[in-house]
């Protein structure tokens, strides 16, 4: 019931960004990536986003996905998939996410070459069984209601030895799980990294920008709810970061 709770508040938080933000000032909603020497060479456009962004290359570099046929389920506002559409060079890259205002929003903003958007739920996508050599999801799946159908989903539309390159936080004690489920649904885990202490540096270091883009786009009264929704220093998020009651991972799974 918590998660369902969870899922329509995050589906009510983008409906009221997507009214807000004429200026497309926010395409990434992910908590971001700092450390190991991580100084990605980055365009104008990009820069703003810097930790985000390194978040995103961090977790699909394992993979040579020049190319390759992508999907990223909770796509969101779309600046990952365009970053890695941009620089990766997948043959094909489709993004689909549950708002409809998140990918109306993708679809006006990006006209990257060989880049699609789709509104879809990621337990039950709208694609032919083994369709995609990668599927990426980057701090979404902790939203969804049933992560099982979810899983189900990402190994039937892989091709056969087509990988998951998925990175998201979970309570401590519910890693384990997360795993069975993996590989229930056929995904073996070719790889994992715990990058809590990464993710905790890029808040620290994005917390200025986080807390200006909160006051630019944030009533007062909202202001509170935005600073725990974008995990700022001291919110229970952070602060489950901080004590590891919250788990970031990184994983690289192969079907």
């Amino acid at each position: 019931m918590i998660r369902i709770l969870e899922y329509q508040f995050f589906k009510l938080w983008y409906w009221y960004i997507s009214n807000v933000d004429k200026e497309a000032n926010i395409t990434y909603m992910n908590y971001g990536y700092s450390g190991n020497n991580m100084r990605i060479s980055l365009d104008e456009k990009d820069e703003k986003n810097r930790y985000s962004v390194q978040l995103y290359h961090y977790s699909v570099s394992p993979v040579d996905l020049k190319g390759k046929d992508i999907l990223e389920i909770g796509c969101g506002r779309g600046g990952g998939l365009s970053y890695i559409n941009r620089n990766l060079l997948p043959a094909t890259s489709t993004g689909v996410d549950i708002s409809h205002k998140a990918i109306q929003f993708c679809k006006d903003h990006y006209e990257d070459k060989n880049i699609n958007f789709c509104q879809s739920c990621a337990q039950n996508l709208p694609f032919k069984d083994n369709s995609f050599d990668a599927v990426i999801n980057v701090e979404s799946s902790h939203r969804y209601p049933y992560i099982e159908k979810f899983l189900n989903e990402v190994s039937r539309v892989l091709k056969p030895g087509g990988y998951l390159l998925f990175a998201d936080f979970r309570k401590y004690y519910k890693v384990e799980e997360l795993e069975s489920l993996f590989e229930n649904n056929g995904l073996v885990i070719e790889s994992k990294e715990d990058i809590t202490e990464n993710v905790l540096e890029a808040l620290n270091l994005s917390a200025p920008d986080r807390e200006e883009l909160i006051r630019k786009m944030a009533p007062k009264i909202l202001r509170g709810v935005s600073r725990k929704f974008a995990a700022t220093v001291g919110t229970p998020t952070y602060n489950k970061f901080l004590t590891r009651k919250f788990l970031y991972l990184k994983y690289v799974l192969r079907k």
